[in-house]
């Protein structure tokens, strides 16, 4: 579609139709903004977290509260 022929169309639009066509624009400007924002976004890195959680001594270890269902069978 040629901008003439977008132009042409809009200036035969009545007033109140040309402020929605402006809101609409105005959502596609921002959602194409917003996805260009998610595609320049750094992806995350394999071992890129390291460091940032501790796991406790004993984190592998059963549960006190499970001792009777674990002794149970």
């Amino acid at each position: 579609m040629e901008d003439v022929e977008l132009y042409t169309k809009l200036a035969t639009l009545p007033d109140n139709i040309k402020s929605e066509v402006m809101d609409f624009i105005d959502f596609l400007l921002n959602k194409s903004s917003t996805i260009q924002q998610k595609n320049t976004a750094p992806k995350a890195r394999f071992g890129s977290g390291r460091g940032l959680f501790k796991i406790k001594e004993g984190f592998d270890e059963p549960l006190e509260d499970f001792e009777s269902y674990m002794n149970h069978e």
